[in-house]
């Protein structure tokens, strides 16, 4: 199978929403094929539908004076953060494309070792939580785990959207309007924060999007598709349905791997 990737900059958050659904609909129509949105927020605090208010710290004044949206999302979990220096993945997957077909928890599993892989390849070893979804980092002697990577999806008739959100060099500092997800007895933290600058350079959004698109291709056998621009992808809208295809053209797939 193919996984159509756009790497979108910065996009904000409704501007994502939108886009998210469309491609969502066109999902369903089989007139795309499954596809990875790479991207970051601006900042902005979303409440996921097990959400609690009660877990934004901060007044509605202070948000405003800071500059940080806040928006009710239908993706699982409770308030989470987005903004610069954070990559955001929606992934607009099938999971009836797959033999047998994935169900929600497995997805989100695999969504998990993703991001595991990804911060391996950053000298970062992570894991999971056991009743804590996302990724850790490990606790040593009295340092607990802390949180690198945030998920939330939602599943509409077995198509998935929102996904996941990685600290690259978020300014941790913006957590603490909220209770992140939720979770008051752990911190979160970010790459810049536990990688080894001696041994891997800090990667800019561009550069660890890749990474992780290469992981998320292998962890879900899918061969990795960069798209030039989101016209790009919506060209195949306009075509006839598509039903999973299982190969590309190779001198395609050669320019996409001189990307990665």
């Amino acid at each position: 199978m193919v996984l159509n990737l756009l790497q979108l900059g910065r996009l904000d958050y409704t501007e994502a929403l939108t886009l998210q659904r469309q491609l969502v609909e066109l999902r369903h129509q089989q007139r795309i094929g499954n596809a990875l949105l790479l991207l970051e927020h601006p900042p902005v605090l979303t409440l996921g539908r097990n959400s609690s208010r009660e877990n934004v710290l901060a007044s509605d004044e202070l948000l405003v004076r800071r500059g940080v949206e806040i928006h009710e999302s239908n993706r699982g979990g409770d308030v989470t953060y987005h903004g610069p220096g954070q990559l955001v993945g929606y992934p607009i997957i099938d999971l009836r494309s797959f033999h047998p077909r994935l169900g929600a928890v497995d997805y989100v599993r695999m969504l998990e070792e993703v991001l595991i892989r990804a911060c391996a390849s950053y000298g970062i070893v992570t894991r999971r939580v056991a009743r804590r979804t996302g990724v850790w980092t490990v606790a040593s002697g009295s340092i607990a785990e802390k949180k690198i990577a945030a998920i939330g999806v939602h599943i509409s008739r077995g198509i998935t959207s929102h996904g996941f959100a990685l600290n690259l060099t978020t300014d941790l500092r913006d957590f603490d309007l909220i209770v992140p997800c939720g979770i008051s007895d752990r911190s979160v933290t970010s790459l810049e924060s536990e990688i080894d600058t001696r041994a891997h350079p800090i990667p800019a959004l561009e550069q660890a999007g890749n990474t992780v698109a290469r992981h998320f291709g292998a962890a879900f056998g899918h061969q990795v598709l960069w798209r030039e621009s989101l016209a790009d992808l919506l060209a195949d809208a306009g075509r006839a349905p598509v039903e999973n295809p299982q190969t590309v053209p190779e001198r395609t797939l050669r320019s996409a791997s001189r990307k990665s």
